[in-house]
């Protein structure tokens, strides 16, 4: 069991997934909870300034920003499929060093002290190939862009090359993980392997992970997230 400040948190800070948006239904759920606990709660729109690109070196300076705005502590970052991977690096940046690879550096003083992470995308910054395959990725290497869907526009957007090209900086496998984290993921998730994810939280004493039978969205579980959320948090009912 992760282990967690006896203080509530006083901010959340919300990375939606990738093709989504700050008007996910998970995130407009946290944001009227927290808001009647008049907890702070913020969702950067992390398709700006371009959809198309987007890498996750952009996200982590994004979200590092917003931190840095944020003038009352504690803050908890929740964050859903790649945005949990966000979520991950970001937190565990607050002691690295600025590097020449460009990756972001320290935050100006730790500020984050728990997590929340939802369906997270561990294998996204990998060599994998995922759920595309290694023909697929090779196609979009070939032609530079890939057509997906994009939930909150409803419509199919052109995502750049550079997405692929930058994860692979972002290899979740060994990172160490500084701070508690919850995780939440669906026993039938067809896009993050429930597999990899308990493996990495195995590993990783300030990871407490909750299975749930649920799919990617993870729909079906929210009253539960809300609930357990809610107490890791540090919040009252």
């Amino acid at each position: 069991m992760a282990e967690v400040s006896v203080r509530p948190v006083r901010h959340v800070v919300y990375l939606h997934g990738f093709s989504s948006s700050p008007a996910s239904s998970k995130a407009q759920r946290f944001g009227r909870e927290l808001a009647a606990r008049n907890v702070g709660f913020s969702c950067p729109d992390l398709n700006q300034p371009s959809f198309e690109t987007l890498t996750v070196t952009r996200m982590l300076g994004q979200i590092r920003d917003e931190i840095a705005s944020i003038r009352c502590g504690p803050i908890a970052l929740i964050g859903s499929s790649l945005g949990a991977l966000v979520a991950i690096h970001v937190a565990a940046a607050d002691h690295a060093k600025d590097g020449a690879d460009g990756r972001p550096g320290p935050l100006p003083e730790r500020r984050v002290d728990r997590l929340v992470l939802l369906a997270p995308a561990l294998d996204f910054g990998s060599d994998r190939a995922g759920p595309l395959g290694a023909a697929g990725i090779a196609e979009w290497r070939k032609s530079g862009t890939m057509s997906v869907f994009h939930y909150a526009d409803n419509s199919v957007r052109d995502i750049g090359y550079a997405l692929h090209e930058d994860a692979l900086k972002y290899d979740t496998a060994n990172v160490e993980l500084t701070h508690p984290a919850l995780i939440f993921q669906g026993r039938r998730d067809e896009l993050v392997d429930a597999r990899v994810v308990e493996r990495w939280a195995a590993a990783r004493p300030l990871a407490d992970l909750r299975l749930v039978d649920d799919g990617h969205q993870l729909r079906d579980s929210m009253d539960l997230i809300w609930k357990e959320s809610r107490t890791f948090l540090g919040l009252s009912g």
